[in-house]
């Protein structure tokens, strides 16, 4: 299978989303990282960007509440090449009527190689990443061209 690479600036556009109940851990991880996440574009779903604005200070894209559709914007956004980088805090013990929305917005983070974090561990680990603040080359299928196509 050919590939074929496909840039990552050094500002980030990072999409984070939290389901009901670990969004206050979202939160709280945001502030507690606001000085990495200041030099990137971030972009959050509902009532999730306001929180995240309010207690950053500073600008969050905020799109529709997932279960209204912001997951699948998100999901939009990757395979447009407008998302870099997902933090997604998912409640692994609490089912959502709009999983099937999640499931697919995972699907484009994995096809489009977009890093993915899923809960804070994986937050800390990668936000303090070297390569955060530089570019990156992804690499794709040559399958997948700039529109999306197979």
């Amino acid at each position: 299978m050919e590939r074929k690479n496909f840039p990552m600036e050094r500002q980030k556009r990072i999409a984070l989303l939290a389901h009901d109940n670990t969004k206050p851990d979202l939160v709280q991880w945001a502030k507690e990282n606001k000085a990495h996440l200041a030099n990137h574009e971030l972009f959050a779903t509902g009532s999730t960007g306001e929180e995240l604005a309010a207690e950053l200070g500073f600008e969050v894209h905020t799109l529709l509440h997932g279960p209204l559709g912001g997951d699948l914007q998100i999901g939009g956004k990757i395979s447009e090449g407008d998302i870099d980088f997902l933090i997604f805090f998912l409640d692994p013990l609490t089912p959502v009527s709009h999983d099937t929305d999640v499931q697919a917005l995972m699907r484009m983070a994995v096809l489009w190689n977009i890093p993915i974090v899923c809960n804070r561990a994986s937050a800390d680990f990668m936000i303090t990443s070297p390569l955060m603040d530089q570019e990156y080359q992804r690499l794709l299928t040559e399958e997948i061209d700039t529109y999306g196509s197979r």
